[in-house]
């Protein structure tokens, strides 16, 4: 388990590395396109206004390939000829759940998703954006600090 990033109250991984660690293993999707994931991921950190889970998840994706393009035009990816139906719909559930009101993620919605992922992906779909709206929420609380993440491929042991 790693020990943390710089945060100005405290790291959650530090301070609580069992809850992190069950926490990284709930979002674990390993069912579901890794582009998908880290689009969700990085979306969800956007609504949410988490500085450092922005940082991580925008160098997680370019690490794993995606491009600059996609990453810096996805807060309007509703408008932008870079996304396709399957990765739409996994956007408009992420910010359906991320949003989530008394009246929950609208039947448009699911309906989208379920006709584009399988029962076991859409599951692994909802618990990232789950993980991730937690994470989020951790990181904002503790005023986890940007800027010192690195990708697993190239943070060695750290991850």
């Amino acid at each position: 388990m790693p020990q943390g990033f710089p945060a100005e109250r405290f790291s959650i991984a530090a301070v609580a590395p069992k809850q992190s660690a069950a926490l990284i293993r709930f979002g674990q999707t390993p069912d579901l396109d890794p582009t998908i994931h880290e689009l969700v991921a990085l979306r969800a950190s956007q609504l949410n206004g988490c500085a450092f889970c922005i940082d991580m998840h925008w160098l997680d994706a370019r690490a794993g390939g995606e491009e600059e393009a996609r990453l810096y035009g996805l807060d309007a990816w509703r408008e932008s000829p870079l996304y396709d139906e399957r990765e739409r719909a996994a956007l408009a559930i992420c910010e359906a759940v991320t949003q989530i009101d008394r009246a929950g993620v609208p039947d448009d919605v699911w309906a989208t998703a379920r006709a584009h992922f399988e029962e076991l992906e859409l599951a692994q779909l909802l618990c990232a954006i789950a993980a991730t709206n937690t994470w989020n929420r951790l990181q904002i609380a503790t005023r986890a600090f940007p800027g010192h993440y690195a990708p697993a491929a190239t943070a060695g042991a750290e991850r």
